[in-house]
């Protein structure tokens, strides 16, 4: 037996221990897939099945709950329960032929073994209609608190196997947490993983803090904080969890932070005198700093593009607030929003680079959407009208291999903005964040009769938005990059 040994530098200490070789194939009918059909998604049927060897049978249990919860929420895969289905063993290949007979898809076969202080788990993916392995099997070892991450790995070897996407369920979300009444709220910065689990505080409750911010290593969180009644950008090291403050001046509030992709700048909004703009300040040496916009209107929540060349930012320059793209030293700011009498606001730039992530506000409320850095392709996500406007890449993509049609001739009706505008919306949506490969958005949403809000998550198809598992109201979420 011949094994490829990969290890993985994890805070936990995890390690990917072993790829292992493939079972032998059957036979093949053709490759797995997501099948899509009229731009909608069948779920695909997959059977997860895990041994357990003395003793590890309640933490297997955990282990294919995490698993199953992680691809179940991707609104792709559909879990199949155990029932009477064929026998399957780890050591060998699954009977495909019996397989085919339950509609199953793909199967996975897996070990977990715990021994003193750690545990191993090891799984093989199968495509069932194809008749044959996908991929290698991988074997993770972790220390015993690591069980989690292990879980989310294999999760993501799953999906990464059988999407295509990079994967994204081993990463964590920074967030507001959010106690007390609205007239004597307290706040304090957490992190949890990205389903809800794990969750931990960084700061103490006590003065407003806001807008939690990732470096691109994931070691480092920018934050605002109001301790000193003026609004200042704080640098939280997560090693540490110790906060240093970056901006000191108390005649200017500096708030909205966002490292550059290559974690040497930090741009960020400067107010003094009721006007603000977007500046920019070395990491190594904070007090450099220098303003990117100067003039009366009002220019804020500055986003990189993730090659670091542009920035997409708000300003009210054209009498409503409306998103802006400018070059990285402030030149050639450019407008890309233009729906209508909708304002919009907190930008976020998608890590794929082929999205932007707004919110827009509506006659009642706010909704969260997405548009090409150019304008374009503007979708709607959230909020009254029913999401999945149009089928955005890869998907399209995928559609047409599958129809030999043009994207355009599947793609869905899109409603007016005014449509939207026109409902009674009962909640307000904020705060998009883009998870690490840039097909998932985390967001706050404020329901109507509630003072606090609750995070959301939602698909760039906008067909599969689901409250995040978080037993606190939150609000300011902003997802970090995979964990190593």
């Amino acid at each position: 037996m011949t094994r490829r040994l990969a290890s993985l530098a994890t805070i936990a200490a995890l390690l990917l221990a072993a790829a292992l070789p493939p079972a032998p194939a059957q036979a093949q009918d053709g490759p797995l897939r997501i099948e899509i059909t009229q731009g909608v998604q069948r779920p695909m049927p997959i059977a997860l099945r895990f041994e357990a060897e003395a003793g590890a049978q309640d933490l297997r249990d955990q282990i294919t709950e995490v698993i199953a919860a992680d691809l179940a929420m991707t609104g792709l895969f559909e879990i199949a329960q155990d029932g009477d289905t064929p026998e399957t063993h780890f050591e060998r290949s699954i009977d495909y032929i019996a397989w085919k007979a339950t509609q199953v898809e793909a199967v996975v076969t897996g070990r977990v073994v715990e021994a003193e202080g750690s545990v191993s788990v090891a799984f093989r993916l199968f495509d069932v209609f194809a008749g044959q392995p996908l991929g290698d099997g991988i074997q993770f070892d972790a220390p015993a608190e690591g069980w989690r991450r292990a879980a989310h790995k294999i999760a993501d070897q799953i999906y990464a196997r059988i999407t295509g996407e990079s994967p994204y369920f081993d990463s964590r979300i920074a967030f507001v947490g959010e106690s007390g009444p609205a007239t004597e709220r307290v706040t304090r910065i957490g992190v949890m993983d990205q389903d809800g689990a794990g969750v931990q505080w960084l700061t103490e409750p006590g003065e407003l803090v806001l807008s939690p911010r990732f470096s691109p290593d994931g070691r480092t969180i920018l934050y605002t904080d109001f301790a000193t009644g003026t609004a200042q950008i704080m640098s939280l090291d997560l090693g540490r969890v110790d906060s240093m403050p970056l901006t000191r001046d108390p005649r200017a509030m500096s708030f909205a932070p966002r490292y550059s992709p290559d974690g040497k700048w930090i741009a960020f909004s400067r107010e003094t005198a009721g006007n603000t703009d977007i500046w920019i300040m070395q990491v190594d040496n904070p007090s450099f700093a220098k303003p990117l916009t100067q003039g009366p209107s009002i220019d804020t929540a500055p986003s990189w593009s993730p090659d670091g060349q542009h920035l997409v930012f708000e300003s009210d320059r054209s009498g409503s607030s409306q998103l802006y793209v400018m070059r990285a030293d402030g030149s050639n700011p450019t407008r890309i929003s233009f729906g209508g009498e909708g304002a919009y606001g907190e930008p976020a730039w998608s890590p794929r680079g082929d999205r932007i992530a707004f919110t827009r506000q509506t006659g009642t409320g706010s909704i969260i959407g997405i548009m090409r850095p150019d304008g374009s392709d503007e979708q709607i996500l959230s909020g009254p009208v029913a999401p999945g406007l149009q089928a955005p890449d890869p998907l399209s993509e995928a559609l047409e291999e599958a129809t030999d049609l043009p994207p355009e001739a599947v793609q869905q009706e899109i409603p007016a903005p005014e449509d939207a505008a026109a409902e009674d919306t009962a909640w307000r949506d904020a705060g998009p964040s883009w998870s690490p490969n840039g097909r998932v958005l985390i967001f706050t949403r404020f329901t109507d009769g509630e003072d606090s809000g609750r995070l959301h998550s939602v698909d760039i198809t906008g067909r599969n938005m689901r409250p995040v598992a978080l037993n606190i109201a939150a609000s300011d979420p902003a997802w970090g990059p995979l964990l190593p």
